[in-house]
């Protein structure tokens, strides 16, 4: 028992026990109601490391007892050898570059099977925007420039890039102006907006008149 908690906090084993530490909180929290499982899926981005198609904190967490599992099991197989002085220092460095590498590679191979447990949820498409009302974020907006935010139904805040044609004669638009997103240009990949007036929204609030 001594040998495998000397192992666990050592180097480089040590790295990845207090990862793993972190890793158990975290779910713990998950289990009270005091986290989100998803909660940073909006935030990063595994599929190019091979490590998509489920939650990041769930790949994240198969890696990290992956590494543990392999620099905890080289410690106690280096110790065992008998190494000493720079041997054993340069083991642990080759230890550690292999349970960094044994950590993305054991993630990948049992987040496959897990993604079928996960599907994909479809984000929300651009159409989706069409007759929202945003608000305009940038000083101007005209035929060439010009960003607002518009909130998704599943109440995230998106940034898109909007234009309003000049030949409509209509009032300019500014920062802080609300918008109508009315129609999608795909070659471009902006939407064309209408200056907004909020008390015609039915939903909005309007003064009682005595």
């Amino acid at each position: 028992m001594r040998e495998f908690f000397d192992a666990a906090t050592g180097f480089p084993a040590f790295a990845f026990t207090s990862a793993l530490v972190v890793v158990l909180v975290f779910w713990l929290l998950v289990m009270v109601g005091g986290a989100e499982a998803d909660g940073f899926d909006a935030d990063v981005d595994l599929h190019p490391a091979g490590l998509g198609g489920v939650p990041v904190t769930v790949a994240v967490s198969l890696a990290v007892v992956a590494g543990w599992f392999s620099a905890l099991t080289g410690s106690v197989l280096i110790g065992r050898a008998g190494l000493t002085g720079l041997a054993h220092a340069a083991a642990d460095v080759v230890l550690l570059l292999v349970s960094l590498l044994f950590a993305w590679q054991g993630a990948r191979g049992l987040v496959r099977p897990l993604a079928k447990l996960f599907p994909d949820e479809p984000g929300p498409s651009r159409q989706d925007f069409i007759g929202s009302v945003c608000t305009i974020r940038t000083g101007r907006v005209d035929a060439g420039f010009g960003q607002a935010e518009v909130a998704a139904r599943d109440g995230a805040v998106a940034v898109v890039q909007v234009r309003q044609e000049p030949r409509a004669r209509e009032s300019a638009l500014t920062a802080g102006s609300s918008a109508l997103l009315y129609a999608y240009d795909d070659a471009g990949e902006f939407f064309w907006v209408a200056p907004y007036a909020a008390s015609l929204d039915p939903g909005h609030p309007r003064a009682d008149h005595g």
